[in-house]
């Protein structure tokens, strides 16, 4: 079953992970507390589930910034993974990540890039690699193949992660149970929510 992105989705927790996002973006004081954002998730990615939703990947393009994640501690099982409380990511250390195809063509068969950034000032740390997307269940892999390192806006280092030319090449034929991945269960237009290979659950705001 395709959907038009929230067209099927509960507004009760749409509305929790709304509120989430306004918060971070400034735009009201109410902040849904860190086990209201995790229960919003958890639901989300039920829903997805239950009804069979399926995302493409041309809205997953563009920039993302990281506002909510948890971790994987052994604090409490939800779901069948041991999940950490949850937090929202301080906003003195924007993360990043974006997605991206070079045409038309590699949309429509889920190939793109892949980067993922940190900044930990005066440190901006930032990783690239390839993407693919297998629309059918929602599951980007991707392996990241160069690295840069800036320290005051001054790039001190930038190369190849493990031979990073030689994995590009092949990562195309690369049996994505070898791969990370994410496991998107909601995307709509301004935020997208997923769940990482360790676990972990992620919401991302779309930066404009």
């Amino acid at each position: 079953m395709t959907t038009d992105l929230t067209s099927k989705v509960s507004p009760d927790f749409l509305t929790v992970l709304s509120q989430a996002v306004a918060f971070y973006q400034g735009q009201t004081n109410q902040r849904p507390s860190a086990e209201s954002v995790v229960d919003a998730l958890l639901q989300a990615e039920k829903a997805a589930k239950q009804q069979r939703l399926t995302y493409a990947f041309e809205p997953l393009l563009g920039k993302w910034r990281l506002c909510f994640t948890t971790g994987t501690k052994k604090l409490r099982k939800r779901g069948g993974i041991v999940l950490g409380k949850g937090f929202y990511m301080p906003k003195l250390t924007p993360a990043h990540i974006s997605f991206s195809a070079a045409s038309q063509e590699d949309k429509n068969l889920g190939k793109g890039a892949i980067t993922n950034s940190v900044q930990l000032s005066p440190i901006f740390l930032k990783f690239e690699g390839l993407a693919q997307y297998l629309g059918k269940k929602n599951l980007l892999a991707f392996d990241f193949n160069r690295i840069q390192l800036q320290l005051f806006g001054r790039t001190i280092y930038s190369g190849n992660v493990r031979g990073g030319k030689v994995q590009a090449a092949n990562f195309y034929n690369q049996s994505i149970a070898k791969l990370p991945f994410f496991a998107f269960f909601l995307v709509t237009e301004n935020f997208i929510a997923a769940r990482g290979r360790g676990g972990g659950l992620a919401l991302w705001i779309r930066e404009h």
